[in-house]
């Protein structure tokens, strides 16, 4: 019996000022910049003073910091959350590798990424001989509309993570798009969400056929090659399906 049926079954409820103080790290997430408490109220309908009560739990856990202008942002402790899940899901030097052996192969920039809020975020990241972009390191936020590893990400999401996603305002893909992302096995970004970048993404499954992460190789516009780049991305992202499988 998982642990929301054992909570179900003895009548334990979730704390609701968690959930709460979740909300505005969810906030948060949904930002491409810091946010000042008066923003973060309005985004919750809460009052500052009780805003402030969840930024302050929120800095004092370490999800959230105080930039010197006032507003606050998250902290670097979501990247690390999310090298902890790879390390967890028995990925962590072995996910490395394949990252490498994937850059050897295309002389571009090897990425992993996973859901957070309503954005993918870059967990995980191997350079290669050329830095694309210095401000996309691991930590980064991208669209899921726009991305090629949210792309991937929502279409091959659960029913369930999907409506999730839609409840919390998400913007994705066009329906039509998304199937045909689960079609290719696949999916190009727009180039829209980091301009002179494109990138190209693909699944990475659990054993129950999971979509946890996407994998993706990001490169110039100018010498961006999906025929090119798009095999060896899927072909790496099958290799760390089957170590999350084995």
């Amino acid at each position: 019996m998982n642990n929301k049926a054992t909570a179900k079954s003895s009548g334990v409820r979730a704390l609701s000022s968690v959930l709460k103080s979740l909300a505005v790290l969810d906030a948060l997430t949904r930002s491409n910049r810091p946010l000042r408490l008066m923003e973060l109220a309005q985004a919750l309908g809460e009052s500052r003073a009780t805003t402030y009560q969840r930024l302050l739990t929120l800095t004092e856990g370490g999800w959230v910091e105080q930039t010197g202008e006032g507003a606050y942002r998250l902290s670097l402790q979501a990247a690390r959350a999310g090298n902890a899940a790879l390390e967890q899901a028995n990925l962590g030097e072995r996910s490395t590798e394949v990252l490498q052996q994937l850059v050897l192969e295309t002389r571009e920039t090897a990425s992993l990424a996973a859901l957070a809020g309503v954005q993918a975020q870059l967990i995980k990241r191997v350079e290669a001989e050329v830095v694309v972009r210095a401000q996309v390191q691991v930590g980064t936020l991208l669209s899921l509309d726009q991305s090629a590893s949210g792309r991937v990400l929502t279409a091959f999401a659960t029913p369930a993570q999907r409506a999730l996603l839609e409840r919390k305002g998400a913007t994705l893909a066009s329906a039509a798009l998304l199937r045909e992302v689960a079609r290719r096995g696949y999916a190009v970004s727009s180039g829209k969400d980091v301009p002179g970048l494109k990138s190209v993404a693909a699944p990475v499954f659990d054993a129950k056929g999971t979509c946890l992460f996407a994998l993706s190789l990001v490169a110039p516009t100018a010498r961006f090659d999906e025929a090119r780049l798009a095999r060896p991305v899927t072909r790496s992202a099958e290799k760390l399906s089957a170590l999350l499988s084995g």
